[in-house]
């Protein structure tokens, strides 16, 4: 934080050419690429991409101009639709000359696009920058929601870690201890992103930290679970879930997972997947739920993951994907969990490369000492 601080007071003490030389000097010129990649991904949805695919060059570029264009102004509020679209004929009249019989006039139409350009710029910047802010104190709170510390489980050790792929996420990480002897390591994964995604995230952390410590087993855990998202939720919206009940000094653990990744039960012979056993929270108001059940020996672990990891894609359109994790699986084997942590997502950054995380990354890695 206070980097950042430091950063913003340096940029605001130097002139605009310093900043302007600078960014160039930082910024590579794939930067720019994403950037116009960006945009086309925003402004044109998947039928409009499809069908630029099937046009000619020259049909397409003027066809994507337009197509961008009509979205951008779509997506202006109606004040501002106007004032850029009048910003746009004034740009492209130009100079224009008027001739009578006493006199000739000759005015440049330019500066004035040019200045009610500026002005829905402006507008636009000051809506982002308001929503910055906003976003910037949802990100504290979230913060302020996940465990600050991992936890002493005794006869196990506990890491996990959550990226978000934008300032705020939907994946859920979070440890409940229940009754003085037992643990439930949660990894959720909210659908969708953003800031959306957050409120539900935080909604759905809420709610299993009240019905965990009583839950009759995780059968009804989940059951309870469903049936207030399911309620309460929005169409479209609902949230997949590993959780994990570690005895304390035992390899015995119960797990539920609902709708989510299957989590990983590693061991120096091989790996077995613990599958979902019923679909995602919220999804369907009679799902019913079945936990279940797993024994370590001393070495072995659990990694648990948000499907961020797997669809971690780079630039050149490629996943990670499942068999990339699976492959690194047999590394894992004798680490302690933060050394698993950070080799896993040492994989995904060198994958990466340049591009950056679409969805929220998560991990939970559970060792039985």
């Amino acid at each position: 934080m206070s980097e950042t601080a430091s950063s913003g007071s340096t940029q605001k003490d130097a002139s605009l050419p310093q900043v302007v030389i600078e960014d160039l000097r930082r910024t590579r010129w794939d930067g720019y690429v994403r950037e116009l990649q960006g945009l086309y991904d925003f402004y044109l949805d998947d039928e409009r991409r499809a069908e630029l695919a099937r046009m000619g060059r020259v049909r397409r570029t003027f066809s994507m101009i337009l197509w961008i264009l009509k979205s951008l102004l779509m997506k202006l509020s109606p004040a501002r639709r106007v004032m850029l679209s009048i910003a746009l004929v004034l740009g492209m009249v130009g100079w224009r000359s008027f001739v009578t019989d006493q006199f000739r006039v000759s005015i440049d139409l330019r500066p004035w696009g040019f200045v009610l350009l500026l002005v829905v710029l402006m507008l636009e910047l000051r809506d982002k920058l308001l929503a910055r802010d906003e976003i910037a104190v949802a990100r504290q709170v979230q913060l302020a929601l996940l465990p600050d510390k991992h936890p002493v489980v005794p006869g196990w050790s506990v890491w996990s870690v959550s990226r978000p792929a934008n300032d705020v996420g939907g994946d859920l990480v979070d440890y409940i201890e229940l009754d003085g002897f037992r643990h439930a390591v949660v990894l959720g994964d909210v659908a969708g992103k953003g800031l959306g995604a957050a409120l539900l995230t935080a909604k759905l952390q809420a709610t299993l930290r009240a019905l965990v410590p009583d839950a009759t087993s995780l059968d009804d855990l989940g059951l309870r679970v469903n049936d207030i998202l399911h309620r309460d939720g929005l169409d479209n919206r609902y949230a997949t879930l590993f959780l994990a009940e570690l005895e304390h000094d035992s390899g015995h653990v119960r797990f539920l997972n609902a709708g989510h990744n299957p989590a990983f039960h590693i061991r120096s012979g091989g790996s077995a997947r613990l599958a979902a056993s019923s679909y995602p929270l919220g999804m369907l108001a009679s799902a019913s739920y079945r936990e279940g059940s797993v024994n370590l020996d001393p070495g072995e672990l659990i990694l648990a993951y948000s499907d961020g990891l797997t669809e971690a894609t780079n630039q050149h359109g490629e996943e990670f994907g499942n068999r990339r994790l699976e492959a690194l699986l047999p590394e894992l084997c004798d680490l302690a969990p933060e050394e698993v942590g950070a080799l896993v997502l040492a994989r995904v950054d060198d994958f990466l490369g340049s591009a950056r995380l679409t969805d929220d990354l998560s991990l939970a890695v559970m060792v039985r000492r």
